[in-house]
């Protein structure tokens, strides 16, 4: 579940709310253990999803760096490589 949750400090153009959204609901689904709740706790996961994307929000607006933000086309390609190394290429289909 969680390994779905990219860095999002420092990168060009900033994180969108989506973005943080979604980082923010694999979390709450990890600490869970919900990939979906059940109807009984579907208001406690969905207010606990928004707190953190808040807390996230608050987090990545604070935070500072002297290092050149990073483009997310070079981080996707990077990302890409190390995969085919790992798994082998990606087949087309």
């Amino acid at each position: 579940m969680c390994r779905n949750i990219k860095p999002l400090f420092n990168f060009e153009p900033p994180a969108t709310e989506e973005e943080i959204q979604g980082a923010s609901l694999q979390f709450v689904r990890k600490i869970s253990g919900f990939p979906k709740p059940s109807q009984a706790n579907e208001a406690a996961f969905a207010k606990a999803v928004d707190e953190v994307a808040e807390a996230a929000r608050r987090l990545l607006d604070s935070l500072v760096s002297q290092a050149a933000p990073k483009s997310r086309e070079v981080e996707a390609e990077r990302a890409r490589l190390r995969n085919a190394k790992r798994f082998g290429p990606a087949k087309e289909g």
